[in-house]
């Protein structure tokens, strides 16, 4: 025992100035983080409970080391503790005086009995406690800080904090906390459930200028004297794009355990031609087209298979309408259709890896969305591919890519507006099938590691393309598929400025008649390259044959693949080719602005299928330069608020003129988007 610790209580006879009509009560405070309560004073007497470092007890009776103190608001209810040596040479508890009983929460030694509450900490008309900490060595580590008894505020729970504090937020307030952004669970369903929604309009006013070869039996204008009409177009677009998202698991430290997404789209589209049988190919219907569709761009459902190390690297089941892109800059496949995909990562997220279905979803022909009303396509995508950061040096994320295609789509197929989409109008027109497999290597990082003082960014693509076909469309023969694509974009940063150099080839075929298909062609190519949608090229389609039946290039793609459509279309792999060169810079003028400059020089690869297919010479090699400006204005510094405006030109070279005239003004394309989120 301690006796210089213990002194005697002080009567009220005795002169003691603290003593207010209380007898002093000697009290016990745990030191130790578990002291153990037992029935008897030994050793081997039955636990009764524990108590945790900073517990207060009052003192019924003291036998050397041992202290009987009571657990309970009863005197006869009690235990037995023992005052022994613990670390840092304090003792499991120590000594002190308090005015007034003291009560303990017994429920934190599990003594608690049903109807016997607890005694709750100071409240206003109780006798406050006197609380005090044990001595600690100035050379030690001080110890943790006791469990006081100390006021608390009730809350539901964690995740209504803010509005148990008495914060409170508006529902449709975005930029606070919200269900609707899944800050907080949705209590009806569970509290692991959180739901989400995002709204986004897109608008869009696009005025442009395209060649338009036409048959002189449907041109309107009687003075007309060759195949090309008026260039002028104006298209005016609105997607309402709805996203609902329903969550099973906390994300921000780990992958969901399921989820269930849905995203319809609504789109209206108003557009006016200068030439009648281009939008219809009943010229009758007339210059102009108003349309409106919804088309469902993302329905899956999303299962955690299982972790697979403590850092949460996990394997991932999705299946339903998804989004795939098959590389950095979407130059294979970039789309979101219907499909099985196994998907995860390895040694903590050094390693991503992709295995999957697809089959494609039939496509509206005027908005381009998905059309689930029509069954699927023939059409089947099967894909595998993985990631490795930091490989083949620090800072560069490498992809190796092994993608098939199987397209049995061997019957006519006419789009809404009446135009024959599959097969295309090229040679016999007669239907088709192909099988072709895509080999991908690409590498996005920059090479400050090697390369510190260049501090270059470099992003490249490249694929074999390895098939058949089983009738070539001028050839009216089978065909071995061999072709090559390469991209390479390389840019550096200097302050608020980055300069960008581009390279493109896509192999193009050189004899249409023989049996090999030699020009290079995608699934469905979306590619974020050389302007990307603020270049003219790679926006507009080209119309190549009278009435858009087959264009030299698709709308937002780069290659010259002469398909009826990119959307409803099939590959082909008999194709004059591309050659790009190009040059651009990003300047972020403000936090807000960010202008872009691009131009580019465009050329083919080989023009023997042009002159093929025109039953003329071969046109020269020359399409043309390509230049661009473009803003982008974020008013409120965030995605909320998203300003894009773009102009571009492309001045014809040889090649083009000998396909569409000898035109003296460039085409044009301008446009001004805008996009609003929620």
């Amino acid at each position: 025992m301690w006796a210089d610790e213990v002194a005697p209580a002080l009567g009220p006879n005795d002169h003691n100035p603290a003593y207010i009509a209380r007898k002093t009560v000697e009290q016990i405070q745990v030191v130790a983080p578990i002291l153990r309560l037992r029935l008897e004073p030994d050793l081997g007497s039955l636990v009764v409970g524990e108590a945790d470092r900073g517990q207060l007890f009052t003192v019924l009776e003291q036998r050397a080391d041992w202290f009987r103190v009571r657990i309970k608001s009863d005197p006869e209810t009690s235990a037995w503790a023992l005052r022994e040596p613990a670390e840092y040479g304090d003792s499991t508890f120590d000594l002190i005086y308090a005015a007034g009983d003291t009560g303990f929460a017994a429920e934190a030694i599990g003594a608690t009995e049903p109807g016997t509450p607890a005694i709750d900490a100071a409240r206003p008309a109780v006798p406050r406690r006197v609380v005090t900490l044990p001595p600690i060595d100035p050379e030690q580590l001080p110890p943790p800080q006791a469990n006081l008894p100390r006021e608390s505020v009730p809350i539901p729970d964690r995740w209504r904090l803010m509005q148990a504090l008495g914060f409170k937020f508006p529902w449709y307030d975005p930029y606070n906390q919200n269900v609707l952004k899944g800050d907080i669970p949705v209590h009806e369903i569970g509290e692991e459930w959180f739901f989400t929604f995002t709204g986004i309009s897109d608008s869009l006013a696009e005025f442009r200028s395209t060649p338009l070869p036409v048959s002189q039996q449907i041109g309107f204008r009687p003075d007309a004297n060759n195949i090309y009409g008026r260039y002028d177009q104006r298209i005016l677009a609105q997607n309402l794009i709805l996203s609902f998202g329903l969550v099973k698991g906390n994300t921000t430290y780990k992958p969901p355990e399921l989820e269930f997404r849905f995203v319809p789209v609504i789109n209206y589209v108003n557009a006016r031609l200068p030439e009648s049988g281009l939008l219809r190919v009943n010229p009758q219907e007339g210059l102009s087209r108003e349309t409106s569709f919804v088309g469902i761009q993302e329905a899956f459902v999303d299962y955690h298979l299982r972790n697979v190390s403590d850092r949460y690297d996990f394997d991932s089941l999705r299946v339903g309408i998804q989004p795939f892109t098959s590389d950095f800059r979407g130059f294979l496949f970039q789309d979101t259709q219907f499909g099985v995909r196994l998907f995860g990562n390895r040694h903590n997220n050094v390693y991503q890896y992709n295995l999957a279905w697809f089959r494609r979803v039939e496509k509206d022909t005027n908005s381009g969305l998905n059309d689930i009303t029509r069954r699927l396509r023939d059409d089947d995508i099967f894909a595998a591919n993985v990631y490795r950061q930091d490989f083949p040096f620090t800072g560069m994320t490498s992809q190796g890519t092994v993608i098939h295609n199987r397209n049995n789509e061997d019957s006519f197929r006419y789009d809404t507006n009446g135009f024959l989409v599959r097969p295309s109008l090229l040679g016999d027109a007669r239907p088709r099938k192909y099988q072709v497999t895509y080999l991908g290597a690409t590498f996005d990082g920059h090479t400050g590691f090697v390369l510190p003082k260049l501090r270059l960014n470099v992003s490249s693509s490249t694929y074999l393309a390895l098939g058949h076909d089983d009738h070539g469309a001028i050839a009216e023969k089978p065909q071995d598929i061999r072709a090559f694509f390469h991209a390479t974009e390389v840019s550096r940063d200097f302050s608020w400025i980055r300069l960008r150099g581009s390279f493109l080839y896509a192999s193009g075929d050189k004899n249409p008649y023989d049996g090999r298909a030699t020009g290079f062609d995608a699934i469905f190519e979306n590619p974020q390259f050389a302007g990307a949608d603020t270049s003219y090229f790679i926006r507009q389609g080209i119309p190549l044959i009278g009435g858009g039946g087959v264009a030299l290039s698709g709308r937002n793609g780069l290659l010259v693949s002469l398909r009826s459509s990119k959307d409803q279309g099939q590959s082909n792999f008999v194709n004059p080719g591309l050659l790009l060169l190009g040059m651009g810079a990003d300047f972020d003028v403000k936090p807000e602005l960010r202008l872009t400059a691009n131009v580019n020089h465009l050329r083919f690869d080989e023009t023997a299928v042009l002159g093929a297919l025109r039953n003329e010479r071969n046109p020269d090699n020359s399409i043309g330069m390509d230049y661009s400006v473009g803003a982008q204005w974020r008013p409120f510094y965030n995605q909320n608020v998203i300003i894009n405006a773009s102009m571009s030109m492309l001045s014809p070279g040889q090649g083009l003129k000998d396909l569409y005239g000898d035109r003296k003004t460039p085409f044009y394309s301008g446009f001004i988007n805008a996009i609003l989120t929620y």
